[in-house]
Parts: structure tokens; sequence; C-alpha cells
């Protein structure tokens, strides 16, 4: 035991029901410590350790995965439980991103979104209402419409924060206050709301072997999952950039058509995650949601 970490041992074992017998460390993570653990049945497990400074943050992301899995189309690691420590879950080891992956992918995406939520802003069921995106707070409470929720909870607080930190102008918060007067304006606003990853950049975006089969496909990790608009997370797998990008959103569209115009959208959906990197990482991403709310309006 004494390649495991203090702690992880009884945790893993209560969790899993298998003696851990040792742990390698993973990078990646920006506020845990991360490790696959072998347990003696030769089961690998991934297990995270509890961000500090961040209450609720396991709660928050076990009662995510299981809501992506219970849509029954999503390929999200197993959770094995959490406890105030750890987060357990299975281990998938990575593979090469492949254009099938990505087409499978991107049919999958859609029918996890059309599986549905029960309100725009809810929390997963059995999630906390004050969860986390990265190492930001994020609130999730139910709204009336997704023009009222986005605004309210994904784009004013965070602007806010930033005004009263210095890192943006009250100008420019004005454009961006601007800018979401145009939401209830846009194409498919009225959408009922669909069931989000909520952080599905590219790093949440795991190619992957699965540990059932040895098939490839891609899975999706560290969620921070609510009700929302679907073309949300979508406009988060374009801002960083993701392996056969096209290929995903094709096979989206043939699986469930967006609104039309939808890539005129990508900013404006764009503004949560630019306003959430802003806060954690300085003016160069508040200055980018400046000039998306400023081309918005130009086009819109």
């Amino acid at each position: 035991m004494r390649h495991l970490p203090d702690g992880l041992a009884a945790s893993v074992e209560r969790l899993t029901g298998s003696r851990a017998e040792r742990a390698r460390p993973l990078g990646g993570g920006d506020a845990s410590e991360a490790y696959e653990v072998t347990l003696a049945t030769g089961d690998r497990v991934f297990a995270k350790s509890a961000p500090s400074g961040m209450p609720g943050a396991l709660e928050a992301e076990a009662a995510s995965l299981r809501w992506l899995d219970e849509s029954g189309q999503a390929r999200v690691p197993r959770v094995h439980g959490q406890d105030e420590r750890w987060l357990v879950t299975d281990h998938v080891s990575a593979s090469t991103p492949s254009r099938k992956a990505a087409e499978e992918f991107g049919r999958q995406l859609a029918r996890v979104h059309a599986s549905g939520a029960r309100a725009h802003g809810c929390p997963p069921p059995g999630g906390p209402r004050d969860a986390w995106i990265g190492l930001a707070p994020m609130r999730n409470d139910p709204g009336a419409d997704w023009p009222t929720f986005y605004r309210g909870l994904r784009v004013e607080p965070y602007v806010r924060e930033l005004v009263d930190a210095g890192t943006l102008g009250t100008d420019e918060a004005a454009t961006i206050d601007e800018a979401c007067e145009l939401l209830e304006q846009l194409p498919g606003a009225d959408e009922p709301p669909a069931r989000l990853h909520g952080d599905l950049w590219s790093g949440n975006v795991h190619w992957g072997h699965d540990p059932a089969d040895g098939s490839t496909g891609v899975w999706m990790i560290d969620p921070a999952a609510h009700g929302g608009h679907r073309e949300t997370d979508l406009a988060m797998l374009n801002l960083f950039g993701c392996p056969h990008l096209e290929e995903i959103l094709g096979a989206y569209e043939d699986e469930r058509p967006l609104a039309e115009g939808w890539r005129r959208r990508v900013g404006l959906h764009q503004l949560f995650p630019l306003l959430v990197h802003g806060v954690l990482f300085g003016r160069g991403f508040a200055a980018r949601a400046v000039g998306v709310a400023r081309e918005a309006l130009r086009e819109h």
C-alpha cells in the first residue's frame, strides 16, 4: 500500500468492493490529484481527489456523469461512487481519434441532448445547485426559458465579477448586455431544454477504448451537466477546436438538425465559457467575449 496516497486505498475498496493494489499518478487536473488504480481483481479504476476550496465538486461531477449515463446514449465512465475525499469511476485508456468514432459521437451527443431536462438551468438529479465549471463557481437554478436562464446565470454573474475586478470596463459590459437582448429573437431560442454536458471543450472529449469490449469511441468526461440549449455544448466544442470536429457536427445534424443559421450563433453561445475563462485567466478571454458581443450586434 506504500504506492497509494493516504486514504485512497480505503476509499477505493469501500466504493468498488475490491482491494486497491497500486496506483499510478495521472496528469491533467487543475485542482485535483488523479490516479489510475489497479484493483486486486486486475480491473483498473480512475480516482480523483476532492479539490481544495470547491465544496460539492465531486458530488456535482458524480451526479453529472450518472445523469448523462441515464440517457442510455452516452459513453461516460461508470461511477463506482464518491465520498468526501475521492470520486472513483471506470478507467478508460486512451485511443487515437478517428473519423468513425467522431461520427458515432456526433450521433450520440444529439441523442443525449434529446433525452432532455426538466428545465433550463436545472441541475442533474441529486446534484447541488451550487456547482462548478472548471475552477469557477456555477449556479444551477431552473429558469422559465433559455434566454432568461442563459443571461441571468451564465453571462451576468461573470460580467459583474469581471467589472468588479477591473478586467472589463462598464462600456464593455454594456456591449455584452446589449448582445444578450438578442437572445429571445434567435432561431431555436424556444427549444425545449437539452441534457447538456456543460463543459464540452476538447479536453473533456476523451478518445478511448471501452474497458468492457475494447472497442474505440468517445467518452465525455469532467461534465458540469445541467439543462440548457444544445447549441451551447456545440459552441464549446468549437471554442478550442476538436479532432474531427466537422465529422462530429455533420453526424449530429444528420441525427437531429439544428435551427437554421446555427453557425452564426456560435459566438453568443461561447459568451459563457469565454467569460468564465476571463474570470479564471484574465483580460485576453474577457476581451474575446466583448469581441463576440460586438460581432453578434453587427450580424443581428
